[in-house]
């Protein structure tokens, strides 16, 4: 199949990222909190409230872009494709490169004494359960999974869907995104109690709305390409701005706090982040070159490979930057963020050459 070029440059800038994100966790986990934030936040100056929110606060279009980019490329399923034959394809390349860095993660970090035996022990016993204790970013892979599960479902209705039925979907997937601010202001709302978290919009909110809205850009949006840069660069404005502030507002300097908190604001599907999303796939779709240059290429199938790993690099440049040199939160974190980057590329890239490598590193 013929590499869609602009979906390279998404894949690579997701990618580096999801690093942005971690490096950034580094700088408001509370003590006690490993490579990624824990429950609890505490950040020690102004200087960290500040570069966290900015640095960690743009880049949380990630997982959302990582989304949009699989649908974009998936959906609706080929038609002479059964749904056996599409989740064989898609989990023979995902499934095992996860499990054995499930392995990983659950015993490697044993040689540095990050754990012990007993949580060695008890990461391995749950691996058909949930991701390892050191590898908190592995959450992603199970919605990922899940929207694969369901293309085949959604396939037929995406084929035959009018313009006009997407976006009355879209529509309320976007109010769906409204719903955390509406929790956090007005309580429950629309069938929400204690009793009952499947509220009115439940089955038209989450990662599934991303899934209609990459199908939607792909295939009914018709907007040139000076439309779609403009409003592009409109949305993700916006959206980064009340990203960024939401967290800044609330992060207070020297106080122990909730990250759900004060996260509020960052998570996936609330609708400053859709717009963030939204507004920085469309400008990448403006990118009409016919072919990219080899190091994106390079970069963007090696990206699972990438993914997968950062955590074991990112530990070591965390203790170079902000502990052995001490540099200011506002180098450190892109530090941290691009020898990390670096050095993930280099390993996946020394291990694709070993016979079989696709089950490593996908």
């Amino acid at each position: 199949m013929k590499r869609i070029v602009f979906l390279d440059y998404v894949r690579v800038f997701a990618c580096f990222l999801v690093i942005l994100v971690h490096a950034s966790e580094n700088f408001y986990g509370a003590e006690g909190s490993t490579d990624m934030a824990g429950p609890q936040s505490y950040l020690a100056s102004e200087a960290d409230r500040l570069w966290v929110s900015i640095y960690d606060g743009f880049s949380r279009m990630t997982v959302p872009l990582f989304m949009i980019v699989s649908a974009f490329l998936l959906v609706p399923m080929k038609k002479e494709q059964t749904s056996w034959q599409f989740y064989r394809h898609r989990f023979t390349r995902v499934l095992p490169p996860f499990f054995i860095f499930m392995v990983l993660y659950s015993t490697l970090p044993l040689l540095w004494e990050q754990i012990d035996k007993e949580t060695s022990l008890n990461d391995l016993s749950r691996i058909l359960l949930n991701f390892p204790s050191q590898a908190g970013h592995f959450w992603f892979m199970y919605p990922l999974i899940s929207l694969y599960l369901f293309i085949p479902i959604i396939s037929p209705w995406l084929s035959k869907a009018t313009a006009k039925e997407e976006r009355f979907f879209i529509g309320l997937f976007l109010l769906s995104t409204c719903m955390p601010y509406l929790n956090r202001w007005s309580g429950e709302v629309w069938g929400q109690c204690f009793w009952n978290e499947y509220h009115m919009l439940w089955y038209f909110s989450g990662y599934l709305g991303y899934l209609v809205l990459a199908h939607y850009i792909r295939v009914h949006l018709t907007w040139d390409r000076s439309k779609r840069l403009a409003i592009g660069a409109v949305l993700m404005a916006i959206g980064a701005l009340s990203t960024i502030y939401s967290f800044y507002v609330q992060a207070i300097p020297g106080e122990i706090l909730t990250i759900p908190v004060i996260e509020i604001g960052w998570a996936f599907c609330t609708i400053n982040c859709v717009a963030l999303t939204m507004g920085t796939f469309l400008m990448f779709t403006c990118i009409n070159r016919p072919n990219a240059p080899r190091i994106v290429t390079e970069l963007s199938k090696l990206s699972y490979g990438i993914y997968l790993m950062h955590i074991f690099w990112l530990g070591l440049w965390v203790m170079v930057f902000k502990q052995t040199l001490a540099l200011p939160t506002v180098a450190a974190i892109p530090c941290i963020a691009v020898t990390t980057f670096v050095c993930c590329f280099i390993t996946t890239k020394i291990i694709s050459y070993i016979p079989g490598s696709k089950w490593i590193i996908g």
